[in-house]
């Protein structure tokens, strides 16, 4: 894996943490009970991106670094997961 590709690959499980970190905590406007004309009382009372960004960090890293850490000492290959063994099998050189 390259640095490009480790790069993508951390973007990947950054966004996807950031999704599932997202509603964790969440206040709406209409729980607070200062709903702002205009917009609806789902909507965030007090949303913080800086903190939501660095909680998705402190998770995302980790993550990333199991799965970096797998790919690259070849931990596991695809032909493990080939699990209808659609794969051929890898020539034998007989030198």
């Amino acid at each position: 894996m390259g640095p490009v590709s480790g790069l993508v690959l951390f973007a990947v499980i950054w966004t996807i943490v950031f999704f599932i970190v997202l509603p964790l905590r969440l206040e709406t406007q209409g729980e607070a009970g200062e709903i702002v004309p205009g917009t609806h009382a789902s909507s965030p009372a007090n949303f913080s991106f800086k903190r939501k960004a660095k909680v998705t960090t402190m998770f995302a890293f980790p993550i990333w670094l199991v799965i970096a850490t797998v790919l690259l000492t070849g931990a596991v290959s695809i032909r493990d997961i080939d699990w209808f063994e659609r794969m051929s099998t890898p020539e034998v050189s007989r030198d």
